[in-house]
């Protein structure tokens, strides 16, 4: 198993997560998004999207963090990341696709560039988009839950799942732009108790080998 994998990528952030609560130890290649290293033709035959991570196991490669997790959760299937119920993997995957499908797209690299390069948004504009399109998201995962009966040390229950492995990358992120978290305690609480967990913590941005 091999993953191309950036330190600051939350996508990749997502994937070292499930790969540690995995147990599984792939062969590490780096990706300098700065440096457009996407963009080579060698990596581009591996993802069309020139974007990390990319996982090659076997004969399998996959790109798209959430396909990934998915992969990962069928062929290695304890723990689990999914709740056994239809009605539990509907909300964990809901959560998930929040931070997923609605913040991080409108927040990542690509999207502030083309903001700054193409558009001529200035620094400060550019900052005021990423915090707004945050605190979109969060103020309704906090809504989402708060006083929910499911949820408990984590998003949904006891362990963690898929919708926690995508929140941590994002508050992560969200801190780094200096976003008022202070809104969402169950959000944060939540985060801090996947951060206690080495699975998690080992797989933040700064302490990776690539980590600048």
């Amino acid at each position: 198993m091999h993953l191309y994998t950036y330190y600051r990528s939350s996508a990749a952030y997502r994937v070292r997560i499930a790969l540690n609560l995995k147990g599984l130890k792939p062969e590490e290649t780096y990706v300098h998004l700065r440096k457009k290293e996407q963009r080579t033709a060698d990596y581009m035959a591996k993802n069309p999207q020139g974007l990390v991570p990319t996982l090659v196991d076997g004969d399998v490669t996959l790109s798209q963090s959430l396909a990934i997790l998915e992969y990962l959760n069928e062929v290695h299937p304890q723990p689990p990341l999914l709740p056994t119920d239809p009605a539990g993997r509907g909300r964990v995957r809901q959560l998930a696709q929040i931070v997923a499908c609605d913040i991080h797209p409108l927040d990542n690299l690509k999207v502030l560039n083309y903001l700054s390069e193409e558009l001529g948004v200035d620094e400060d504009a550019r900052t005021r988009w990423y915090r707004h399109w945050v605190d979109e998201g969060l103020s309704a995962m906090e809504r989402l839950l708060a006083g929910h009966p499911e949820t408990g040390d984590f998003c949904h229950g006891p362990h963690p799942t898929v919708a926690d492995i995508c929140l941590v990358p994002q508050i992560y992120n969200a801190r780094r732009f200096d976003v008022d978290l202070t809104a969402y305690p169950t959000v944060m609480r939540i985060n801090d108790n996947c951060l206690s967990m080495e699975t998690f913590s080992q797989a933040a941005p700064d302490v990776q080998p690539d980590a600048e």
